[in-house]
Parts: structure tokens; sequence; C-alpha cells
């Protein structure tokens, strides 16, 4: 039996996946099988991961597209390994994390999740993500909801974690009706039962390069498939764990308040935040009236499209 099962969800990453699986098959831990989970690609995505012939390497295909948390489930379902990793197919590994992983692993054997620092990769350079630890910290456990807190940088991630395989399926896996943030409501149930482990060192490329062809809708999700309509699933077992809920609200209800269909309902959902220990210019911010919010959020639109056009023809000058 392999040590790791590493899974990757994939639809419709043509461009990318090989980088994806290479990244894989160069790692400098052997002991893993592959587990790629074809989510009804229509493109040459599948053709070119069976070009492999690793014999870790094992293709599942599901005929229709039934969103990524049923792909990542089917394969913790699929796979047999004490320890379960993800990485989506348009992202990659530095050769070290699996070995990093293992080091994790032997030397704190009961944690219920590792993870380590990443890149964000956009523009096509490579810069640490912010995430919430000290400058010095090294590695250890983690307060995940204090440190998430501290930035609203994600110090877990779908392409950066290690999850024990009980625990997987003693938390029920990934929640298959949210479509966005179906990651962090598995992850917060993880650290509210269990110790978080954390390696400050980045090992995990997430990038943000990827063609808006090959990216997920950037449409607002309807309420009900995002998790920020569901936060109030999550108890809120301490401070630190209630500060991060209401970070998040006031982070990302902000498009949904600027929405007339969906407005009512963000202010229902804002109503629940404790204000008072919200930063200042978070409450002035929310202060404003809706018509100034509405003509800010246009202007950073704007501003955004005309620095990615100044950065691409800079990279291809």
């Amino acid at each position: 039996m392999p040590f790791f099962s590493v899974i990757i969800p994939l639809y419709n990453k043509a461009p990318y996946v090989a980088k994806t699986i290479e990244s894989v098959l160069r790692q400098t831990f052997s002991d893993y099988e592959l587990m790629v989970i074809d989510n009804g690609s229509t493109d040459e995505s599948s053709d070119i991961v069976a070009k492999y012939s690793d014999p870790r390497l094992r293709i599942h295909r599901i005929e229709e597209n039934a969103g990524v948390s049923n792909a990542r489930n089917k394969g913790v379902e699929l796979t047999s390994a004490p320890y379960i990793t993800f990485l989506d197919a348009d992202d990659w590994w530095e050769p070290s994390f699996l070995e990093e992983m293992a080091r994790l692993i032997e030397k704190h054997p009961s944690a219920g999740i590792y993870g380590s620092g990443y890149y964000i990769v956009k523009n096509g350079k490579k810069r640490v993500a912010p995430i919430g630890v000290d400058e010095e910290f090294t590695e250890g456990e983690i307060n995940y909801c204090q440190v998430y807190a501290k930035t609203l940088c994600m110090p877990l991630t779908s392409i950066s974690v290690c999850l024990p395989r009980a625990v997987f399926v003693e938390t029920g896996g990934f929640p298959s009706a949210i479509k966005v943030g179906e990651d962090f409501l598995l992850w917060i149930q993880v650290a509210s039962k269990f110790s978080t482990v954390f390696l400050n060192k980045p090992l995990c490329n997430y990038n943000q390069d990827v063609d808006p062809t090959y990216r997920a809708t950037k449409q607002l999700p309807p309420p009900d498939k995002h998790m920020l309509w569901h936060l109030d699933d999550i108890e809120a077992i301490d401070e630190d764990h209630k500060k991060l809920i209401d970070s998040l609200r006031t982070y990302g209800l902000m498009p949904y308040l600027l929405n007339h269909h969906y407005r009512s309902r963000a202010q229902q959902e804002l109503a629940k935040v404790d204000w008072g220990k919200q930063p200042s210019k978070i409450q002035r911010l929310y202060r404003k009236p809706i018509a100034y919010l509405i003509f800010r959020d246009w202007l950073q639109k704007l501003a955004s499209r005309v620095k990615q056009k100044l950065a691409k023809t800079h990279s291809s000058s």
C-alpha cells in the first residue's frame, strides 16, 4: 500500500495538466499513487494524461462534470493510502512537497491536517503567499483560525495540504453542493477537532495565469453554492473562530451587497457580524452609501483590467 494518495480532479485543462502531472512524477518521495479523476472533460485533457506510463498513475473517468468536490471525494473512495493529498490540474508542486509532508507526519503523527506555504503565480511571476504566521515561524502547530484571520490569505489550500484518510472520512469529505469555498468548509471542520501542523516554506504553486477560457465561471455564484452563506453551519467554538467567520463575511459579501438581486440577503448576513471587533477601515467602508461602493467597485475593476493589459503587453515585448 502506498503512503500517499495524490488526487487530481480534471476538467478541460489540456494546456496545463502535463505540468501538473510531471510535478508529481518528479517528487523526491516516491511512495505514492496518483489518481486523476477526469470529470467529464470534453477536450484532450484525458488523452494527455493517458500518455504517461508510470505504474503509479491511474485515470478514472466520470461521464458528466459533477463538480470538483465530487471528483475529489470519488478519488478518496478509489484510493487506499493512509494519507491523502490533492492537486488541481492547473497548479504544480515543488519537488520536495511529499517528502516534507512525510517528515511532518513522522514528527507530528497525531495531527489532523498538514500544510505548507505556497507561491502565487501571476503574470509569470511568483510571490510567496502572505500567510499570517510570524516571519520567524518555521514549522509546528498553528491556530488555524487565528492565522487565517490575520491576513485573510488561506493558510490551507486544496493544493498544499495532506490529511490522514481516517480524518477525511470522519469529517465527511468535501461538501458536494458547495462550488466556492468547499475546501474551506472541510479545513475548518478538521481544524476545530484536530491539530493543524504547518510548514512555513512555499512548496506549491497556485497558478493565477490560467486563461479565462479554462477557468471556472467568474459570475457571482448563487448563495446556496458559496461557502459564505453556510457559515452558520460552523459552530464558532472560540473568539478566534468567530473573528475569522466575521472577517470572511465582511471581506466576501461585498459583491453580493452591490448586486441588487442579493442585497437584502447580504445585509441579513452582515447583521450577524460583531462590528465592534472589526478594523476601523472596514467599519468606515460599510458605512458608505451603496452608490459610492458600486462606483468604487467599478473603478477597482477598471484599474485591474488596465494593469493586466499592461502586464501582458510588457511580458510579450
